[in-house]
């Protein structure tokens, strides 16, 4: 099963979140994946620590101008949504930062003047981490290619009992890429104002998509009731909530697991993996076969 840890914003504990439970299941003798796909701004390899043994480049495709078959017609131009090509007094300048790989200006090429070429946009890492197999994608400095790189790190997906993607913060397409294809979703926040803002666009993307999700309330003892509140209107399970203790900050300024250096948290992860579990499709949980219902 495939479950994807994001959140609306930056550091709401979206990171401890996923690697905690990732670690509590490998524990209980669950083969485990996490995927880190905040390729942006890669973090769990600070906590899970693992020995990375391979790593590839990322790779999108781009047009290529055959200057000899190139009339300069502009076709190229015109389709291009995203303005990747401009034709200048009848030569083609190709932008590759803005080119999104759709493959439009070559299909269309009425004279087949563009070929597609290969441009490395980010590298994947592999590696092994307490039990734990390890995947992370890191976008080249400059880049915008973000859902490419997220989208190399999940076809590397294997045959694990549970899949956990660290989601990019935000709600853009990048998040969208990374929890697409995910069997459920925990969504991080925090009781603030801010937090229930960005929670609601988060769960407002998630039904677009049409995928089941749940809450972590992390900092629970602080701000207002307005996230559980609106938790209980919307029917959205709260499946943990993690209290302002300063040794929980104090383990993540040192790059220290929570149930390692907390062991009185075990019980709370687990407990929140137990009601993930129980929230899931019953194809999807673990031994289960069944097709999910759409």
């Amino acid at each position: 099963m495939k479950i994807a840890v994001a959140s609306g914003k930056g550091g709401t504990g979206k990171t401890t979140i996923a690697t905690n439970l990732a670690l509590v299941l490998a524990e209980e003798d669950r083969r485990v994946e996490v995927l880190d796909c905040d390729v942006e701004e890669p973090n769990c390899h600070i906590f899970l620590n693992p020995e990375i043994k391979s790593s590839w480049p990322a790779s999108v495709l781009m047009p290529e101008i055959i200057d000899e078959h190139c009339t300069g017609c502009g076709v190229c131009a015109d389709v291009c949504e995203y303005n990747a090509l401009v034709v200048v007094k009848g030569s083609v300048l190709v932008f590759p930062e803005l080119c999104h790989s759709c493959g439009a200006c070559s299909l269309l090429c009425p004279e087949q003047a563009i070929r597609e070429v290969t441009r490395e946009v980010g590298v994947i890492e592999s590696g092994t981490s307490m039990d734990i197999s390890f995947v992370q994608g890191k976008l080249n400095i400059g880049e915008l290619m973000s859902p490419a790189v997220i989208k190399a790190v999940k076809e590397t997906a294997g045959d694990s009992d549970v899949a956990i993607y660290d989601s990019p913060p935000g709600t853009s397409c990048p998040v969208i890429e990374a929890v697409k294809d995910a069997d459920f979703v925990v969504l991080a926040t925090e009781p603030t104002p801010f937090g229930l803002n960005d929670l609601e666009l988060a769960v407002g993307m998630v039904r677009e998509l049409g995928l089941a999700c749940a809450v972590v309330i992390n900092r629970s003892d602080v701000g207002t009731g307005d996230v559980r509140d609106y938790c209980a209107r919307e029917g959205i399970p709260v499946v943990m909530e993690l209290p302002d203790d300063r040794r929980i900050a104090e383990a993540y300024s040192r790059g220290k697991m929570i149930i390692h250096e907390l062991p009185e948290y075990r019980a709370l992860f687990l407990e929140s993996w137990r009601r993930i579990e129980s929230l899931l499709p019953s194809g999807d949980r673990e031994g289960g076969t069944e097709e999910r219902e759409t």
